[in-house]
This record gives C-alpha cells, structure tokens and sequence, in this order.
C-alpha cells in the first residue's frame, strides 16, 4: 500500500535514519525530506533537516542556480481506460475510494495532474468489443454519433469524474482510428480517405461536445495515437487535415481545447517526422504543444541502465526538438512495459526496485526539456489485463502490460507498482507551474533535478541509481545540505 499521511507523523529511529545532517546550529531554512527506497521507505517523511555552511561539508555535489531557468511543469499521471475502470469496480467501495485517493489526492496521494484519455477504442478498453462513436457505414453527417458507451458502469466518464474528487487534471486525449469508413480500406490501406478530412474534422469536434454535455472539458486533443502504426496516415496528411479542416473548424467554432499535432511512438521518429507539419506555418499556427511516446527502448536485450552501458541518446533527440520548436512544449505521453519487452518480464512487476528504470526515464524526459509525463495503464489486473482483441486494428491477443496499479480481481489485493513511486515523488511535490533549474553536478550513480515551485518553494529530487549508500550534498545560495541516500532511491527534499 502507499504511504499514510497519519504516519508519516511517527518518531523515526535515529538507528535507522539515512538521511544525515551536520548537529551544528542550523543554517537557513528547514528541509522536510521523503524517501522511498530498497530497504522499505515508501515516500516516508524523514526528520527535518538543515543547511550548513561549506566549511562543515565533506565533499561538493549537486548546485542549485535558480537563474537557470528551463521549462513550466505542466504535471505528470497516467491514463483513464475500460481496463481500469474494470479492475477498480472488482473491490468494494471503500478499496475503490482508497486506490482512486492514492492516485489524485495531492495531500494524501499521489495527486495526478496531467492525465490521458483516449477518443473510442484502443487496446485496453475492453469494457466491449471494438467500437468508435459512429459506426454507421457512410453516416457524414454523423446523425449516429454517440459517446453512450463512454457512460457505462466501466466507462470513461465515470471514471474521469469519480477521479476529479480528489484532484484537478488536465485531460489529454489521442485517436487511435477513425470509424472504419473513414478509411481508403481496413483491410489494406488503413489511411484515411481525404474526401473524409472535413467529417474526420467535426468527428473530433463532436467527441469534444459530446463530452463537455457531459461535464468533462477536455484540455488537449491529439489528432492520432502513433500514426502510421495504427491510423496508416502520412505526416504529410495529418498536416493537411490540421491545416486546411481541424484547425480552421475549431477557430470557426471558438473551441477551447487546444490541439496536439499527434504521437510518434518514439522519441527518436518525432524529432525526425514532425519537422514535416511543424516547419508547415500553416499548420504550426494551430499546434498548442508536441507530445511523444518513450517505447525507444523495446528492442533492447537488458534494462537500460546507466550502469549497463544504456547511453538515452534518445533523450538527445528530444532536447534537439525542442531546441528546435522552443515555444511549444513538450510532452511524454505514453510509455510502458508490455509483452514484447523481452528484459521486463515477468509482467506485471511487483518489486519496487523497477522504481530506478521509471525514475531515470523521468528524469532523462524532464532534462530534455519535457513539461508532462504521463504513462500509459494506470491500473490493470493481475495477469496485466484485461485487454481488447481486434487484430484487424492491430490490437492482439496476450497483450499482457504492466500498470500503476495491480488490482487482483480474485484475492482483492491492490499493489503499488515502482512506476507509482517513480511518478508520485513527481507528481505529488512538483506541482503544476513549477519551473525547472539549474542543478549541475557529478556523481557517478546519481541525479538530481530540482524545481521552483509556484509558492516560491524549491524542490529537490535525488535519485541513487547505486546498489549502495550514497553521500551528496545540495548546495543552494552559498548554504550546504548534506544527505545520505539509501541504495536505490528516490529522495525528494523541499524547502522555502
């Protein structure tokens, strides 16, 4: 289970405290201090701690330069999915409020602030079998349209706002296909027919009312979920479809949510195939921000680590785009583990030790300049289901992937999974409007970024890579703050 505010309270032994600090008089502010790592914590709140002169330091470590200023957090989370909804309505109704409290409430959660939806089907909702919100052959005028699966017992709707009482979001949302008419042919060429584009165009502005009936706005609208491999479109015609008919029909329309171009599954394919839409005026002028997906990875034979040679030159390409298009942010939309990731299995992964692989993809992403991380099933069950079965739409059998989340929907157990530690440390104490800093430093095994958060507070978040405890210091304004980070950890320090 997660963390437990109330406990957090709790004397800490000081036999077993890691965290250590100079017994000198204090110098400059306190610093609360939380940890999660190998040997149990789990966001564990430690003693306050201090800063100290550098005359009573060992050794250098990270610099804080807050007139270093890189890019506004936007926030961090996971997705709404059939899936989800599925696993949670399996416990009773207090186990349902506990798991939803730990994911959204920022006090004593996670607190999720920036999370997905899909537009119809993709491979996890699986309340049904393969639907969009018009399926009548040939139907322009979209006089069949309808989001009523959306309003299920297991469906989106209910799950977004049963989420909402505990936190604030924004909701991003991506296609994965348009009704199959839409297409030039589902069994063979899986683009979409051009003299659809202006239907396709009210189709997303449709699922956007529909939904705003319904008390759901949504924030950001992708128009397609890894095109090319599930939608077979051409960046060049997503480029048109947004330039000569989305765009110009949302303008028209006065609508609010703004306009993602789409999500290439990997980091490396958006900085080589956005440039074809974004170099575009035209079509650049109606993109809010650039999402991406993290499956860089997948083909790799063991996890990518620092210590293992793992190089992220992924992350480079990413920095380069957003050199390169600076006024638009970036955002990781989509990552996980699933079963063709061959070094990840057997998944679902129940040791928080996989916390270091999430926590050094977050921080890589947030280093390249990224303002939102979010991955991909926040909650599946204990086989990594239940997933969708349309082949013809490239969603297999035996999709087994690991979640947030594990739901045993026998026994009723909930497991918090290392992804669920790597975002909360993020999500719950870097908060929305937060900037990110200068924090150079070199230590072999660790890392750290820190925040300014909107209050005026700093954050701090160190991450010991290492099988052992590591000595660091943090310096900020001249002052000195000396830890002790356990093996494998995550340690988030805050302070004003």
């Amino acid at each position: 289970m997660p963390w437990k505010p109330i406990d957090c309270m709790k004397t800490t032994c000081l036999a077993s405290l890691l965290l250590t600090v100079s017994l000198l008089p204090a110098f400059g502010q306190d610093v609360k201090v939380y940890v999660s790592s190998s040997t149990g914590d789990r966001i564990t709140q430690k003693p306050t701690l201090h800063f100290v002169p550098k005359t009573q330091m060992e050794k250098p470590g990270f610099r804080l330069d807050e007139s270093v200023v890189y890019q506004k957090i936007t926030g961090f989370g996971a997705s709404f999915l059939e899936a989800g909804m599925i696993c949670l309505n399996s416990l009773d109704s207090e186990q349902q409020e506990s798991v939803l409290r730990a994911l959204f409430d920022p006090k004593n959660g996670a607190g999720f602030s920036a999370m997905k939806t899909v537009i119809a089907a993709t491979d996890f909702m699986s309340a049904g079998p393969w639907y969009t919100y018009d399926d009548t052959p040939g139907d322009v005028k979209l006089k069949h349209f309808s989001i009523q699966r959306d309003l299920g017992p297991n469906g989106l709707i209910p799950y977004i706002k049963r989420a909402r009482k505990y936190g604030s979001f924004v909701l991003q949302a991506p296609m994965d296909y348009p009704p199959d008419w839409m297409l030039v042919d589902v069994n063979s060429n899986q683009d979409v027919d051009k003299k659809y584009f202006d239907v396709l165009a009210h189709y997303y502005l449709r699922y956007l009312q529909e939904y705003q009936k319904n008390g759901i706005f949504i924030d950001y609208i992708s128009l397609f979920n890894e095109p090319l491999g599930y939608t077979k479109i051409p960046y060049a015609g997503i480029r048109d479809l947004l330039k000569n008919h989305v765009g110009p029909l949302f303008a028209k329309q006065g609508v609010k949510t703004k306009i993602q171009l789409s999500e290439d599954p990997t980091r490396v394919g958006a900085y080589e195939r956005y440039p074809i839409l974004l170099n575009d005026p035209e079509a650049r002028k109606y993109v809010a921000s650039i999402p991406y997906h993290g499956y860089d990875f997948t083909e790799l034979k063991k996890p990518p680590t620092r210590e293992n040679g793992y190089s992220f030159q992924e992350f480079d390409k990413i920095a380069g785009l957003h050199k390169r298009y600076p006024d638009l942010p970036l955002w990781m939309t989509e990552v996980c583990y699933f079963n063709g990731t061959p070094w990840a299995k057997p998944i679902p992964r129940y040791d928080y030790e996989d916390s270091d692989f999430w926590v050094n993809q977050i921080m890589s992403d947030l280093e390249a300049g990224a303002s939102a991380w979010t991955y991909w099933n926040m909650i599946l069950d204990q086989n990594g289901g239940p997933w969708l079965i349309s082949p013809i739409h490239n969603d297999p059998d035996n999709n087994v992937q690991h979640p947030v989340v594990i739901i045993n929907r026998n026994t009723k157990k909930v497991s918090y999974t290392g992804v669920y530690y790597a975002l909360s440390h993020f999500s719950k104490f870097v908060r929305p409007g937060s900037i990110r800093i200068g924090s150079g430093g070199n230590e072999p095994g660790v890392r750290c970024v820190a925040f300014k958060s909107p209050d005026g507070g700093f954050v701090a978040q160190l991450v010991n890579s290492r099988n052992e405890d590591a000595k660091v210091s943090v310096e900020n304004h001249g002052r000195y703050l000396s830890l002790t980070l356990p093996a494998v950890s995550i340690t988030t320090c805050l302070w004003k």
